[in-house]
């Protein structure tokens, strides 16, 4: 069997008078490196001539120690398919690790990693075989245009092949994607940027981190709504800064409170998600817009403006972002949410100064983004493929939005209390009594449920709490299964 990589074994084996049989050394040797986890279960051994080869020795003796591994059963052989590490290893092996730990492991895990920071409160759910996701708003990645992606893809290899393009490059992005946004934001959100003021980011959080790590400094105040998104505020708290919290209403963030804690505190960031809010999908109405950017010329703080999922309005015409208004307001965006997560595509928009540190910091945890997906996306914008998907995946999202209403009502009426959003692709589910929410979190795993738990979004004990349910990704009988799997799991 060929193996994916030379296993590099060195086992230091000693040769004279007083030292073990060197097949003994062998076996010893190995049961080590499979107790430290270099050597992991199933995994295949090289034959014995290339073993021999490697540690210097003749071959029978490497059988003889594979042979003594196998009769205690720490190796298997599988005939002609080779040798293995045995899938299930000897009993002895377990309580002698438990007894007296590898040394080193013990080094490794030692004192240079007792003084980690302190962890973060990041919620985060992932797909499981057999769990239905309820997610936070994503999109339905069934309908991301594949064929044209891949083509326009092809079409960007080739060419960055041909003139050299393939090594490192802008920090910011690629310059054909920049400009592509540039006009986008300018053309459709009323923004005056340029492609100097734009850097592409591997998703929005990525631009939240820079943000947090650019603006603000220990001790520093940031403003975020008393319901907010989680990795948000865990960044600007991993960056030293004091959360404090604005209240949220039907109106989105309430301004009068704003400005109270703008009395309190020397606030130095307002971090908002003013188009649908995170996570109750309500929209900061335009009177409050106004007097939220005469605060930040007043108090001097920084707007930071996360637009994460414009596109998706059902109402009426979006609101024109903050950004189109004060150049000041540092404007977020994302192309995960109209297309793919996974092709980690988001950008910032901001004053140019801005730019040049954010591009000193990318130089430093990151480098550079993908060159090649940068430029194929910017085809697919200029070519008009992103609005052709863009408008047809909104009309999809509409009915699903419809028809997740109507089963709401149907089968959870009574119990959970939601408003129809305008736009956003998720519902901010509330419950009746408490009770019933206790209930879903405590019996959610059995009904093969998962979801973001219900007091992330307040990061309190005492906050308020709710569900924040997506349905972009649900078909009919996704729709359907969810909501019943739901209501079994309260029991109502």
């Amino acid at each position: 069997m060929l193996r994916e990589w030379k296993l590099n074994l060195k086992l230091g084996l000693k040769r004279g008078e007083g030292t073990s049989p060197v097949y003994l050394q062998i076996v010893h040797g190995l049961i080590a490196e499979i107790r430290r986890g270099r050597l992991s279960p199933g995994e295949v051994l090289p034959g014995s001539r290339e073993m021999a080869e490697e540690l210097g020795v003749n071959r029978k003796t490497v059988i003889v120690a594979y042979d003594e591994l196998i009769a205690q059963a720490w190796l298997t052989s599988r005939g002609t398919k080779g040798t293995f590490v045995s899938e299930k290893l000897p009993e002895s092996r377990n309580r002698a690790s438990r007894l007296a730990p590898d040394s080193s492991r013990a080094r490794a895990e030692g004192p240079q990693f007792s003084r980690l920071a302190a962890p973060l409160d990041v919620p985060a759910i992932f797909p499981q075989p057999g769990i239905v996701l309820i997610d936070d708003g994503t999109p339905d990645t069934r309908l991301f245009p594949a064929e044209s992606f891949a083509r326009a893809y092809r079409s960007a290899m080739s060419l960055a092949g041909k003139v050299g393009k393939l090594g490192y490059a802008d920090p910011r992005g690629s310059s054909m994607l920049r400009a592509a946004i540039s006009r986008m934001l300018n053309m459709d959100r009323g923004l005056a940027t340029t492609p100097a003021r734009v850097c592409l980011t591997r998703g929005s959080q990525m631009a939240i981190y820079l943000a947090s790590r650019i603006l603000v400094r220990p001790g520093d105040a940031v403003v975020v709504d008393e319901l907010t998104y989680p990795p948000a505020r865990e960044a600007f708290r991993a960056a030293g800064a004091t959360i404090v919290r604005a209240k949220v209403d039907e109106a989105g963030t309430d301004i009068d409170s704003l400005e109270k804690l703008c009395r309190r505190h020397r606030v130095r960031v307002v971090y908002l998600t003013p188009h649908h809010h995170f996570p109750t999908t309500v929209l900061l109405n335009p009177d409050r817009r106004l007097r939220l950017l005469a605060l930040s010329s007043q108090f001097g703080f920084t707007v930071i403006e996360d637009d994460y999922d414009h596109e998706f309005h059902f109402q009426h015409q979006p609101l024109l972002p903050l950004a189109s208004f004060d150049p000041a307001v540092l404007y977020i965006g994302s192309m995960s949410k109209l297309l793919s997560p996974s092709l980690r595509l988001g950008y910032i928009s901001a004053p140019q100064k801005f730019i040049d540190r954010a591009t000193q910091e990318i130089l430093l945890i990151d480098r550079q983004g993908d060159q090649v997906t940068e430029d194929a996306v910017a085809e697919l914008v200029d070519a008009g493929e992103v609005r052709r998907h863009a408008n047809r995946a909104l009309k999809i999202y509409a009915g699903r939005r419809e028809k997740l209403a109507v089963m709401l009502r149907a089968e959870l009426g009574g119990i959970v209390d939601f408003r129809m959003p305008d736009g956003g692709l998720a519902f901010w589910l509330t419950f009746e009594t408490p009770s019933h929410l206790d209930r879903l979190e405590g019996n959610a795993s059995a009904f093969g449920l998962s979801f973001l738990p219900s007091r992330c979004f307040s990061g309190r004990d005492d906050g308020r709490r709710g569900i924040r349910m997506g349905f972009a990704g649900l078909d009919d009988q996704g729709i359907r299964d969810t909501v019943r799997r739901i209501k079994a799991a309260i029991g109502a």
